[in-house]
């Protein structure tokens, strides 16, 4: 009689199978409809009772077989089931899925440039939260033609209903084989990611062969919708110094509706482009002969910086800070007892020599002002000591990451930093969440999502078992007293403690990081910090780093691209031009323009000999939130034609009126006009 294995369904019920039996062939026991719309298993092991031990594996890109261990994965429908697992079958409805597809979107893209192009070497090809790529070696460069074809071939493939096959190769004859077509890359991830004597898993597509554990969808024919976007440059293994490859960047979904929906937000997306209004409104640049990443704020940028930072501070000194300023360089040594020259020195500028010493430019503020803390022992009662600045600080961001101001090597960080006893700690994160959804909502953003860190992830962290224990559970409390929903992103913490990361979504829905609360239990003790107890004996206290626009520079570049370049009025550079109909009506714009100005409004009168038309349409691409035509009519009735940015229709109101409705709208920080 041949060995049995129990397969638990999410129904709760378990069935006998014989052992090999694979989940298509469950999947068809069940239902035929199932069997067609399963893209793939995710396997769980349970205990003799049933109990389900829940986990999940990505299914990210892999190189290692599948060990005999039972462990939590997602496999292909066609894996054979060795072990008892509780068994689900992912279909279009379950997120995990996409990322399969997306991981068989790539694989099919690989094959169809083999097709078309059989020269071409391989490198790796995960799915990415948007879509997928493929790295290819290949002495000619893709061009935008080719995109097209090979985009052709991928929908023959699809036609074709290629099987994406897996079987199981001696790690010495997969090498061969792969020598012997000169694909270093592939020999690279096994030579690097299997040991010897290990069996190597290979997947299939028609005449595609890759090094890769998967798992799959069954077939090429299983893909429905995809588009292949753009070609990028990318060195191998990310090192200037070795080979440069080609990117080729595509996306898939489950339906062309999805797809559509998904390029046309990327069509959006290009409108908003920071980088292009950034130059159409005159608010920044980066200046070749100074240096990539580096931003120049132009006048209308940096008033508008000013009205950010004014604002801050406003709130800072509200909210118990105290503002300080520190140096941008400091000793080297500094950053040796701080850990950031040997933690993070591959992100710092290098080393100066100096007369006394060997100087660093600093890629953040927390060391500076832990030393002005240190400067005098504090008491209990002197506790929290919160300390807040707009420290400019440089990082080394290697040329192909720089993006605009969203990717850039100098920049000013809203830092503060915050230390206190034990008993404050939950109290003192309640209170940085608060203060980072009131700059959310003052600058106009309404959704957003909360993570934190993962406890189980303690790999190349500082700090003992207890104290990150301790940290996580205060992080915790302080979300859960605000009733805010959050959730764990493994790895994601800071070398020395866990982190709350405040993410805001913008007007067409995409995510950005920018607010942090990170708590520190270790540099106050690198750094011996202490204060008087209430015991009078001395103790560390704890710190908490905080970030709220994250920097100054990204957190415009978001508000650019949310706002495409349309502010609100208070934030406007200009808000209000005053536009005459004629020479004869300059004097009137003249009077009108003083009365705003003398209420704070910033505003200007252009009385060009220009059409009225023409400029007009000229302020209306610079997004000024109102423009006023004033002619005879208005000049004698002390009146304003208004007419106000995004709406046709024009509106004749007194003057006094209007004043006091643009002030209204300044107060009200309102996010529309």
């Amino acid at each position: 009689m041949p060995e049995t294995i129990k397969v638990k369904l999410p129904d709760g019920s378990v069935k006998e199978v014989p052992k090999g039996t694979t989940p298509l062939e469950i999947a068809r026991s069940i239902s035929p409809r199932l069997a067609s719309a399963a893209l793939v298993a995710k396997l769980i092991p349970f205990t003799d009772d049933g109990a389900a031990q829940a986990a999940a594996n990505p299914g990210a890109e892999s190189t290692a077989a599948p060990t005999a261990t039972p462990s939590d994965e997602l496999v292909d429908l066609a894996r054979p089931l060795e072990h008892d697992a509780e068994l689900r079958l992912l279909t279009e409805k379950d997120p995990e899925a996409l990322s399969v597809y997306r991981h068989s979107s790539a694989h099919l893209m690989a094959a169809a440039v083999l097709e078309l192009f059989p020269e071409t070497k391989l490198g790796h090809g995960p799915a990415t939260p948007d879509g997928f790529f493929y790295d290819f070696h290949r002495e000619k460069a893709f061009t935008p033609e080719d995109l097209q074809k090979i985009e052709q071939k991928m929908q023959e493939l699809v036609a074709r209903d290629e099987p994406y096959a897996q079987e199981f190769l001696p790690r010495e004859q997969s090498l061969e084989r792969f020598r012997a077509e000169g694909d270093f890359m592939k020999c690279h991830f096994i030579e690097q990611f299997t040991q010897a004597g290990e069996a190597v898993s290979i997947y299939k597509t028609g005449r595609f062969v890759d090094f890769c554990r998967g798992p799959h969808v069954p077939s090429t024919g299983r893909i429905k919708a995809f588009k292949l976007l753009n070609i990028a440059g990318a060195y191998w293994l990310g090192d200037e110094k070795n080979p440069q490859l080609q990117r080729i960047y595509g996306t898939s979904f489950f339906s062309k509706k999805e797809l559509e929906d998904y390029l046309h937000k990327i069509e959006e997306a290009k409108k908003r482009d920071h980088r292009v209004l950034g130059k159409q409104l005159d608010l920044f640049s980066i200046q070749e002969l100074a240096g990539p990443g580096l931003i120049f704020w132009h006048p209308k940028g940096g008033l508008m910086r000013k009205l950010m930072e004014d604002w801050l501070r406003e709130e800072y000194l509200k909210r118990g800070y105290s503002l300080v300023y520190t140096p941008h360089v400091a000793r080297r040594h500094l950053w040796q007892v701080s850990g950031h020259d040997g933690y993070y020195a591959q992100n710092m500028f290098d080393v100066m020599e100096l007369d006394d010493a060997e100087y660093r430019i600093k890629p953040m503020n927390c060391p500076f002002h832990i030393l002005i803390y240190k400067d005098t022992l504090r008491s209990y009662r002197d506790l929290p000591v919160r300390m807040g600045e707009l420290g400019t600080v440089y990082r080394y961001e290697r040329s192909g990451v720089m993006h605009g101001l969203l990717r850039v090597r100098g920049f000013t960080q809203d830092d503060a930093h915050i230390f206190c006893t034990p008993e404050q700690i939950e109290d003192e994160v309640v209170g940085c969440i608060d203060f980072a959804l009131a700059v959310l909502k003052t600058f106009g953003f309404d959704k957003f999502e909360l993570s934190t860190w993962d406890p189980n992830d303690r790999k190349s962290f500082l700090g003992s078992e207890e104290q990150w224990s301790m940290a996580n559970r205060s992080l915790e409390n302080a979300l859960n007293r605000r009733n805010i929903p959050y959730k764990i992103i493994p790895g994601e913490a800071a070398f020395y403690g866990p982190k709350i990361d405040v993410k805001l979504v913008d007007a067409i829905g995409r995510l950005w990081q920018l607010s942090t609360v990170q708590f520190d239990f270790n540099l106050p003790q690198r750094f011996g910090l202490e204060y008087v107890g209430e015991d009078g004996q001395r103790h560390q206290p704890l710190m908490v780093h905080r970030a709220l626009y994250g920097s100054m520079e990204r957190f415009f570049g978001v508000l650019i691209e949310h706002y495409a370049g349309a502010f609100p009025v208070w934030l406007s550079p200009v808000q209000t031009v005053v536009i005459p109909i004629s020479e004869r009506h300059v004097d009137y714009a003249n009077k009108v323009a003083a009365e705003l100005q003398k209420a704070g409004v910033r505003v200007e009168v252009d009385g060009r000999n220009e059409k009225m038309n023409a400029k007009i349409r000229e302020h209306a691409m610079l997004k000024v939130p109102f423009l006023l035509v004033v002619g005879d009519k208005e000049a004698e009735a002390n009146q304003v034609n208004v007419r106000t940015r995004g709406k046709e229709k024009t509106e004749t109101m007194p003057l006094d009126k209007f004043v006091s409705y643009i002030v209204r709208l300044m107060e009200e920080k309102a996010s529309t006009v």
